[in-house]
């Protein structure tokens, strides 16, 4: 896909890296390292002891060992990591997303270590990575917020405080990071003495970092997400937004781009003022800032993940645009241009993950027209671990979106994957059965 966001592309001799460390595994090292191939950019894989075998280990150019299983002692290990890129020669470090591609200690790491970070500023991520911080500074930008805590929640004691000061039901997230980890409804204090320190604990296994925070539960709005990219002028740009209200245990299930829920004016709003708030924040690279959206036509700020996201691929689908490439273009200092690509189409996505752990057995995955499907999985791969995610993203583009809906229901009935083939009841529970007939 020729990039349409910036005035000017890097030729391939005048990058400013040439090696690139991918600091992750499963389907977005694998789709990194395609659009570094595309770029002319050599790749370095690491893996733990337990992903020797993956796919990504086997499409980079140099593939370094770790650590152990255990994701603390290899993907979140920071200084395991930039030993790789020292030892590689890598000069660049991408995070993909989860892991540490929000880890102000990551980033600044890889300053310190002359290693050019693919995505925003340590400072950046430092402010947006406070909740708390976030909201204030998107509050001076323009954007409307739910009520919530004034403070990181550090124990039980002042979570309790603060809950009853904006009133229950309230949802506790973890500050340092989304995905659903650290995430609870909470409803009364009895419910908040049962579930703070689980909840806290997930967050400090999945991050490192065990601060919270709490907001007001809204019972039932959408999820409505504004992709935003800035570059290091001081430009930015929203590319769309996508709808990602189905969800399974705060999981992702099912995303559509563009939100067919909002009205004409409510998306040039939530466009418009998402592009003034990174263009205050002189936001540098990919970005998403997150919406709670009412039938009633208002909107509030969630939260702004500073990484990729894994919905990503729709926006790509719909804007004709590739999203990493443009990661490492704003990273080489290429400039935006002034106008927001128009959206062309509708696009879907499905993620099936593993519900039963076993080995791939069997694999035939989707195609067709406008079907596109990214995943790490192979034939013959190694053991899924229950509930990890990664199995494959099946994902549809149409010009319009009945012919979508169709195709997508169609598609999701095309994979075979043996052990994983329950994840797709999730995607797609209403997918028709074959009429059978006896001779």
């Amino acid at each position: 896909m020729a990039n349409r966001l910036f005035k000017s592309n890097n030729s391939r001799s005048r990058w400013p890296f040439h090696k690139v460390l991918i600091a992750n595994r499963g389907e977005i090292a694998v789709r990194i390292i395609r659009t570094c191939r595309v770029l002319g950019l050599a790749t370095v894989a690491v893996y733990s002891t337990t992903d020797a075998k993956a796919l990504h280990v086997k499409l980079a150019d140099e593939a370094v060992c770790i650590g152990p299983g255990s994701a603390e002692k290899s993907y979140l290990n920071i200084s395991a990591l930039i030993g790789a890129a020292l030892v590689t020669g890598a000069d660049a470090v991408h995070p993909g997303f989860g892991f540490l591609s929000e880890s102000v200690a990551f980033a600044r790491a890889c300053q310190d270590n002359d290693l050019t970070f693919i995505g925003p500023s340590p400072e950046t991520i430092a402010l947006l990575g406070d909740k708390e911080a976030a909201r204030l500074t998107m509050r001076r930008a323009g954007l409307p917020l739910v009520k919530g805590s004034q403070e990181p929640l550090h124990d039980l004691a002042t979570a309790l405080a603060q809950a009853e000061e904006v009133g229950y039901p309230v949802m506790l997230k973890a500050a340092a990071g989304g995905g659903g980890k650290g995430m609870r409804i909470i409803r009364n204090a009895e419910e908040m003495e049962a579930k703070f320190a689980v909840a806290q604990d997930e967050a400090r296994a999945s991050f490192n970092d065990d601060r919270m925070y709490l907001e007001q539960y809204l019972a039932h709005p959408r999820h409505i997400e504004v992709q935003v990219i800035g570059d290091q002028y001081g430009n930015a740009l929203a590319l769309g937004e996508r709808n990602c209200t189905i969800q399974a245990r705060h999981q992702k299930v099912i995303e559509e781009a563009p939100a067919a829920v909002l009205p004409a004016p409510v998306r040039e709003a939530m466009l418009a003022q998402s592009e003034q708030a990174a263009a205050q924040l002189k936001y540098e690279g990919l970005g998403t800032i997150e919406f709670l959206y009412n039938e009633d036509g208002s909107y509030y700020f969630m939260e702004m993940n500073t990484r990729i996201q894994v919905e990503h691929r729709i926006t790509e689908l719909t804007t004709r645009v590739d999203l990493v490439e443009s990661q490492f273009l704003v990273a080489a200092g290429a400039q935006l241009k002034a106008e927001r690509p128009a959206s062309v189409g509708y696009a879907i996505e499905c993620r099936v993950n593993a519900l039963t752990p076993g080995k791939i057995t069997a694999l035939h995955l989707p195609g067709g027209p406008g079907v596109r499907v990214d995943t790490a999985l192979y034939q013959g791969a190694p053991a899924l671990r229950r509930g990890r995610p990664g199995g494959q993203r099946p994902r549809c583009h149409q010009p319009r979106r009945p012919v979508r809906n169709r195709v997508s229901l169609r598609d999701p009935d095309r994979p075979l994957l043996d052990r994983v083939s329950r994840g797709l009841r999730w995607c797609h529970p209403r997918r028709r059965q074959p009429r059978r007939h006896d001779l």
